[in-house]
This record gives C-alpha cells, structure tokens and sequence, in this order.
C-alpha cells in the first residue's frame, strides 16, 4: 500500500513539474519572440516590438512575466490566460502595422502605388516565435487529481 502512495506522489510531482516546464519554456519563447526581428523596412532595418510600439512591448512583456510567474505557482489557468492574451496581442500588433503602413502612404493618390508602398514593408520570423510560445502556454494542462486508494474490505 504504501508503495502505490509512493508511486502516485511521485506521477503527481513529476506531471506538475513537466506543468512547469512548460510554462517556462513557453513564456521563454514569448520573450525571446519580441527581441526577435518582427518586420523589415528599407533603409531603416529590422524592428522588433520595443522599436514597433513601447507601450504594445510593455504589455506584452507584462503577459510574459505573468506567465512566468504562474508557471513557478503553478496555475494552468493563468498560463492558458496568458497565452491567449500573447495570440491577441499579436493579432493587434499585426492589424496595426498593416493600418499604419496604408494609412503612412495615403498622401498618394493612386489606389496601386499605395499598395506597392505598403508592400515594402516585411514581416520577418518573430511572429512566428512568439505564436509557438503562447501556442506551448495554451496547451498547458492542469494536473489531475489523484486520490489515494481505499481498502476494499472497509464497509
């Protein structure tokens, strides 16, 4: 009997601890995602988010230090939240460049070469970083609830 307590303690310890793993790895890879170069204009460079938007960068960053800090506490709830929050995030982000690059080139007055300025503007590899970090926070499971067996012979 004491064996199989054991042993559960030990399924339990080991599935929160891959629970936190997880978490960590993914709000790792958020983070590392927003350093990464994010869109590419001529001339000026590569930007990632702090150069895109310093108030977007530090909500982001916000989301990211929440997940890291429910992976340590140990809330799937709030590293599935987080997650979210990172994939809405992007999708703001997202929808925001691609309005400030048409809207940047309104002052011309043909439909095809707004289209052709907007154009040079790139997306780059960082999006798709920061979407495989909340793709990893979103599928964090909560542990089960082990109970520890009874004797059979107790009614």
């Amino acid at each position: 009997m004491i064996i199989v307590r054991t042993s559960l303690i030990k399924w339990v310890s080991i599935h929160k601890a891959s629970m936190k793993i997880q978490g960590i790895a993914g709000a790792a890879l958020m983070a590392a995602g927003g350093m990464c170069p994010l869109i590419r204009l001529p001339i000026i460079g590569n930007w990632n988010y702090f150069d895109l938007d310093v108030t977007i960068a530090s909500v982001f960053y916000v989301v990211v230090l929440l997940a890291f800090i429910g992976s340590f506490v140990e809330r799937a709830r709030l590293i599935r939240i987080c997650g979210w929050l990172g994939v809405v995030l992007v999708l703001v982000t997202l929808a925001g460049v691609y309005f400030k690059s048409h809207d940047a080139f309104s002052f011309i007055h043909f439909k095809k070469a707004i289209n052709f300025a907007a154009g040079v503007v790139k997306y780059k590899w960082g999006w798709f970083v920061i979407l495989a970090g909340a793709l990893v926070l979103i599928t964090v499971r909560s542990p089960k609830k082990v109970f520890p067996p009874t004797s059979v012979g107790s009614i």
